[in-house]
């Protein structure tokens, strides 16, 4: 019988709080958004872009409100887990991401393909 391996879901994303205009939002798009989805950040959470309204977005699983673009939140599930507010360059992004990531918590699986506790 061959072993199979089931590869957990991911709940994760990184939602990104954006709005026409934004010379910072424009930035990300040429800088990292390219390249996102192929790196291990963009695999655990994948890129969901959501203009943000006058007034800003509240509720909804956020910590507090999200007021400035960019603001990327990473969501785990239903809730925040960490937020990024503001873009500067790659660099700065990739490295406060990945600190980011490292706390989502992500199933082990064993060989039985059954998730451990």
């Amino acid at each position: 019988m061959p072993l199979l391996l089931s590869l957990p879901a991911f709940a994760a994303e990184l939602v990104m709080y954006t709005r026409n205009g934004c010379p910072f939002c424009v930035r990300f798009e040429r800088e990292v958004a390219p390249v996102y989805a192929k790196t291990p950040e963009g695999t655990a959470a994948p890129l969901r872009r959501v203009d943000l309204p006058a007034g800003g977005m509240r509720g909804g699983g956020l910590l507090e409100p999200v007021i400035a673009t960019p603001t990327f939140v990473l969501m785990d599930g239903e809730k925040e887990v960490g937020r990024i507010t503001g873009y500067l360059n790659d660099d700065m992004f990739w490295g406060l991401l990945g600190r980011l990531v490292a706390v989502i918590e992500i199933p082990q699986v064993q060989r039985s393909g059954a998730p451990t506790q």
